[in-house]
């Protein structure tokens, strides 16, 4: 059944003056917040999904140690990345058997509030227990998605919690090979995870004022990409690529407009890219086999461009596009990467940088910026003619897997145990 708890772990205390510049309006039931700013990474892959920051570019140059760190501290476990909204960073991370939600300072990673609920995960494989799934920050609630399942919505102001679903229980939500890992969508008054539940929960929609099931669609066992929405020929229309396909539906009721069947023949795989849009088409990559193709959406449903299983097969990582071009990275993480430029139109390799191991790539302005697990922070130009770095530092401790963000100017990135902001638009 759906739960509701109203008691959060903690909560910090803030001065007046803070409360009254961030205050939350009641009108009858109505919530009333600040619109998130243009330059906010409310998700995962940031405002778009897409992996592209709308805010400013990055210095011209860096100091030679790198860019400011103005501020770090110490995480729990977890691969959930940060997300940031109007000044505010949601940090969503395990400590002990807790999963826990902590909402900072942007500027100053001082605690503004501190909520959670308990988790049971265990990885089968003795992989890192913690959530997987980035936060979600949408009109004035966060919500959250752990490995054990538990789907939550959290009062952004105060961290209160609004309700609860336990999707494991409620709906069976599949395990799957390490856990759950959907970063949850909201588009409109609904909130959306590829679930791979039982009895027709393979993408399920959730209200989000109070987590009812809206809809459900597709019997198909959930992979480790994420939804993301776009307008086809002016109708709205979600993106879910499941383990076994990838799969159009209208977000008002999830009436399923086509579907694709793609994913990588083997059983032991995972798809974790999620799909990228440019324009009319879009490109699925995955590793274990499948490769990559580029798809044009048409009314009767996607229509094959190009395929390749050695173009760019994108194991965790979601690519990026820029001008005609899709960079990201080739192979399978613990084989070790090549970080790749593929013409978007013919699949065509353009360059390819081995030796960097895995990482994640953002894309500011008109330059890369890549992180790997290592730790090394990169920004090249975002160029089919080579791979040029202008900047290559040690910016984080080794065991970077969960994406970055990346608001007014400040890079915020974690390890398995540190999480930092960095001011990559400061000159020197």
């Amino acid at each position: 059944m759906l739960t509701r708890t109203s008691v959060p772990l903690s909560l910090a205390v803030r001065s007046r003056s803070v409360l009254a510049a961030a205050s939350v309006l009641w009108t009858g039931a109505a919530l009333l917040t600040a619109a998130p700013g243009a330059d906010d990474w409310p998700q995962f892959l940031g405002p778009q999904r897409n992996g592209v920051s709308d805010g400013p570019g990055l210095a011209k140059a860096w100091p030679k140690e790198g860019p400011p760190v103005i501020w770090r501290r110490d995480v729990g476990e977890g691969f959930s990345g940060p997300a940031v909204s109007d000044e505010r960073l949601i940090l969503f991370h395990r400590l002990s058997d807790q999963a826990v939600v902590e909402c900072l300072e942007a500027r100053s990673g001082k605690v503004v509030w501190k909520a959670g609920h308990p988790t049971d995960y265990r990885d089968d494989f003795g992989f890192d227990p913690g959530p997987r799934a980035t936060p979600t920050v949408a009109d004035g609630r966060v919500f959250t998605f752990g490995a054990e399942g538990r789907l939550s919505c959290w009062k952004f102001e105060t961290g209160e919690s609004l309700w609860t679903v336990d999707t494991a229980k409620e709906l069976g939500a599949g395990k799957g090979w390490f856990g759950r890992a959907c970063s949850p969508l909201v588009e409109g008054n609904l909130v959306l995870l590829i679930l791979g539940g039982r009895e027709g929960a393979g993408v399920v929609a959730f209200d989000v004022a109070n987590g009812s099931v809206r809809w459900k669609a597709t019997e198909d066992e959930a992979s480790y990409a994420s939804p993301i929405t776009i307008d086809i020929q002016g109708r709205r229309t979600v993106l879910a690529l499941t383990r076994e396909a990838l799969v159009g539906l209208l977000p008002a009721d999830g009436s399923v407009l086509f579907r694709y069947p793609w994913r990588p023949a083997m059983r032991a795989s995972v798809s974790a890219a999620t799909p990228v849009v440019i324009g009319d088409r879009v490109f699925l990559s995955a590793s274990y086999g499948a490769g990559a193709v580029l798809l044009r959406l048409e009314s009767g449903g996607p229509k094959l461009i190009w395929s390749a299983e050695d173009a760019l097969s994108n194991h965790y990582a979601t690519s990026v596009h820029h001008r005609g071009f899709l960079y990201g990275w080739h192979g399978r993480q613990e084989q070790g990467c090549d970080l790749r430029c593929v013409e978007l139109e013919t699949g065509k390799v353009k360059w390819s940088e081995s030796g960097l191991k895995a990482g994640t790539v953002t894309l500011v302005g008109d330059e890369l910026l890549v992180l790997t697990e290592q730790g090394e922070l990169i920004r090249c130009p975002a160029s089919p003619e080579g791979f040029r770095p202008t900047a290559r530092v040690q910016g984080f401790p080794a065991g970077v897997r969960a994406y970055p963000a990346l608001s007014k100017g400040l890079l915020f990135a974690r390890s398995k145990s540190r999480l930092m902001a960095l001011d990559v638009s400061k000159e020197p």
